[in-house]
């Protein structure tokens, strides 16, 4: 089953939209998903489940296992100040080191409301993965301007749904 991380705890984002269509494509190639969401962890993670803490808050835990299940993952990466939500970093910092990532493969896919479609966010989270061990595919998706590319919270831009639709491809036969 291919996890799909929402990498942002904002309400109502864009990211979540994004992983719910996401989800469809992959439906509609055959492929289970399930989508996590990381505004679903314990709001006090970063003191309750990390370092010393480690494996000692049982909601931060139960999300920890759907990860480490998991052998394929999209992130959909919202761009915050020139790179990702810290909130995604923190939580990757939570995880079992390096086994929750080690030899797994991932998509990425970048929104953002600028020019750059999240693209030096994305090769951040690229180097982490890499340092983690995950191998992560080369189609690397970068929606810029994403407001303007949609509309009632469908994707209107059709280069957007090829390579979302080219991607989803290529990660399920990863």
């Amino acid at each position: 089953m291919i996890k799909i991380i929402v990498g942002t705890n904002r309400k109502n984002s864009l990211s979540f939209t994004i992983a719910k269509l996401y989800q469809e494509i992959l439906s509609q190639k055959g492929a289970e998903s399930e989508i996590l969401n990381l505004i679903d962890l314990p709001h006090d993670f970063v003191f309750s489940a990390l370092y010393d803490k480690n494996g000692k808050n049982p909601e931060y835990n139960a999300f920890h296992e759907k990860v480490k299940a998991g052998d394929k993952f999209v992130f959909v990466i919202p761009e915050y100040n020139g790179s990702f939500p810290g909130v995604l970093k923190t939580f990757i910092d939570g995880m079992t080191y390096p086994n929750s990532f080690r030899d797994k493969k991932c998509a990425l896919v970048g929104i953002s409301s600028g020019i750059g479609g999240g693209g030096i966010a994305l090769s951040h989270l690229t180097d982490i993965f890499h340092y983690l061990g995950m191998h992560v595919l080369a189609l690397k998706i970068k929606m810029a301007k994403i407001e303007e590319n949609m509309s009632d919270n469908l994707l209107t831009n059709r280069l957007y749904m090829e390579l979302l639709q080219t991607q989803a491809e290529m990660l399920i036969n990863f």
